[in-house]
Parts: structure tokens; C-alpha cells; sequence
């Protein structure tokens, strides 16, 4: 059952590219090409045809397209089935579905996180 707020308030179709900030709150479907920062509250949920290079820091996120960069999700990260994410992850609950590419960092539960694994491997 969908919640009040994860209705979709704004939609980046499959032909639309943009470029820079996004500011979001509530739910945003991104379903083109963005490369920029991605902040605020509520979820963003990346399309299968869509292709994002971006620092995201947001409070959910569902991937069923491509994701590049860093993300600081502060509940849910879910990558679908069709969903591919390289780069480093901050968030509490990680769900990655069979058939997912992963290729990065994970940091679960812990403030120090990602920092103190890197200075590991120095």
C-alpha cells in the first residue's frame, strides 16, 4: 500500500537530461539523464532507462536504472532487479535484488562508517 507522501510530485522523463541541483521533497522519478546533487527529503526513485551521475543525499531510494557517485540515504536503499549502482553508500537498511550490480563501498549503522574502512586499506 502506498503512503500519502510516496506519491510522485515531479517526473524527469526518459528524453530529458539535466544538469546541477535538485532540491526534492516528497517523491521525485527520475526516468533521463541527470548529473549534479540530489538532496532533501522523501524518496527518489530512479527509473529503469534512467542514468544518474550525482552526490544523493536523501531520506529513500529505489534503483531500477544506473547510478554513479555517493549516496547518503538516511532509511532504505533498494537496488531492483534492473538496478546498477557504483560508487560509495551511507544507509541504515541496504536491499539489493537478484540480478543487481553492485560495485562499491557500503557503511551500515555506524557514524564512523565509510572513513575508517578507507583508512583501513592505507
Amino acid at each position: 500500500m502506498k503512503k500519502k507522501n510516496d506519491e510522485i510530485k515531479a517526473f524527469l522523463g526518459k528524453e530529458t537530461e539535466f544538469g546541477g541541483k535538485l532540491c526534492i521533497s516528497g517523491s521525485v522519478r527520475i526516468d533521463g539523464r541527470f548529473k549534479g546533487e540530489i538532496w532533501g527529503t522523501g524518496m527518489l526513485v530512479v527509473g529503469k532507462d534512467a542514468s544518474i551521475e550525482a552526490t544523493i543525499t536523501v531520506d529513500r531510494i529505489q534503483i531500477a536504472g544506473a547510478v554513479k557517485g555517493t549516496m547518503e540515504i538516511k532509511d532504505r536503499t533498494e537496488i531492483t532487479e534492473t538496478g546498477s549502482f557504483v560508487g560509495t553508500v551511507k544507509t541504515p537498511r541496504l536491499v539489493v535484488g537478484e540480478g543487481a550490480f553492485f560495485e562499491g563501498r557500503c557503511a551500515m549503522g555506524s557514524d564512523k562508517g565509510i572513513e575508517d574502512q578507507g583508512d583501513k586499506e592505507k
